[in-house]
């Protein structure tokens, strides 16, 4: 199992996302554990107060370290306490595998103008899910829960259907079809409609890397990319230039030709 520990002011935003859907049933089957921690047990005053006016001035008020402190002391030990903030590590598909791995992840929820700068010495790691502003930690952490949640074995119905995914493989991922045939002058193309498993393999990967070429031809750069991708983006427009700057492999060479040759007496050798 799979715990997640959420330490929020707002537990009531965390709580239905973490209990429909996907998610609620993998708890129901005791894949996963979501424990929703209110900071404000932790408080030391009568009117649970956390936080406090920022020394040095300044608008908006700070989570006291110490209540941080306090709440992260009352959990079983975490392999990650994981603070999300936006001057954090990017979250990515990379991320989200390597925190599947673990058993007991805990993350820290801020609200306001943030935790003391303190709370830092006490978490393993820190995250951003973007380079924008929220209100507080919550929808972050609930992002991160279910990119996290969908990678354990059981979570999700068919096991291998992440492995597809976009960032999975390092590139976009392919457009799906289904039902209707045809949409308003629109076909589902041919080549999936055909049955041929491996020309249908061989238009969801060239569709994947023009996706990813006109989209975000910066994820192109770690994508893994083999000698058939290399002639694929040729293909699509590519320079050589740019497949060296990606460490793309060459193409495979082309295939030569044999040509019958016509001998004097009419008679053909190859």
């Amino acid at each position: 199992m799979l715990t997640f520990s959420f330490l929020t002011l707002f537990p009531e935003l965390l709580a239905p996302f973490a209990g429909e859907a996907i998610i609620g049933k993998a708890r129901e089957r005791g894949l996963l554990d979501v424990n929703l921690v209110q900071l404000r047990d932790f408080s030391d005053n009568k009117h649970l107060k956390v936080d406090d006016t920022p020394y040095g001035g300044g608008a908006g008020m700070v989570i006291r370290v110490d209540v941080a402190e306090r709440a992260l002391m009352s959990l079983p030990p975490a392999d990650e306490v994981i603070l999300l903030t936006p001057a954090g590590q990017p979250f990515t598909q990379t991320v989200a595998e390597e925190l599947a791995q673990k058993n007991h992840l805990v993350f820290l929820c801020g609200r306001y103008e943030g935790f003391d700068a303190r709370t830092e010495h006490l978490v393993t790691r820190e995250l951003s899910i973007g380079d924008f502003v929220m209100m507080g930690g919550e929808a972050a952490a609930a992002c991160v829960l279910e990119a996290v949640a969908r990678l354990r074995p059981g979570v999700i119905g068919d096991p291998e259907s992440h492995r597809a995914d976009s960032f999975s493989s390092g590139l976009l991922d392919y457009p799906e079809y289904t039902r209707p045939p045809e949409w308003r002058g629109q076909r589902v193309p041919e080549v999936l409609r055909g049955g041929n498993h491996g020309a249908v393999a061989a238009w969801r990967r060239e569709q994947a890397l023009r996706r990813t070429l006109a989209r975000r031809p910066d994820l192109l750069m770690g994508a893994g990319l083999t000698p058939q991708d290399s002639a694929a983006l040729l293909n699509l427009g590519v320079t050589a230039e740019q497949l060296q700057a990606w460490d793309a492999p060459p193409p495979p060479p082309a295939k030569r030709v044999k040509r019958k040759k016509i001998r004097i007496d009419g008679s053909q050798s190859e």
